[in-house]
């Protein structure tokens, strides 16, 4: 039905770049707020980065000046550009999205995520 799938992780060495994606489809009008997870071996999921439907932008601070969020709402994807990546950002990172499904309904929904591995 409404899934979410990630692509663009990968091993880098320290100092690297990745960009990210995720799409929404299925059985949806359209999507609202779109945001970037990660969760690291042995410790909780945590907010990367989240986008509105106007484009606005929050992020971790670990993270600011280094990632940049983006979306295509007719392709109904957002992205991930990370720039400068370190060790410790290595983990799996997951998308997740709100889906309009008409004009009161909305659902969540996560992707399985994909592994970023930043080498030292």
């Amino acid at each position: 039905q409404v899934q979410m799938v990630e692509s663009g992780g990968g091993l880098v060495q320290a100092g690297g770049s990745l960009r990210l994606s995720c799409v929404a489809s299925g059985p949806i009008l359209s999507i609202g707020r779109m945001g970037w997870y990660r969760q690291a071996p042995g410790k909780q999921r945590e907010l990367v980065a989240e986008t509105t439907s106007d484009g606005g932008a929050n992020y971790a601070d670990s993270v600011k000046g280094r990632f940049t969020i983006s979306r295509d709402n007719a392709k109904r994807t957002v992205y991930l550009q990370m720039n400068g990546l370190k060790p410790e950002d290595t983990a799996v990172y997951y998308c997740q999205a709100y889906c309009r499904l008409d004009g009161t309904n909305w659902i969540h929904r996560w992707g399985e995520g994909t592994q970023v591995t930043v080498s030292s």
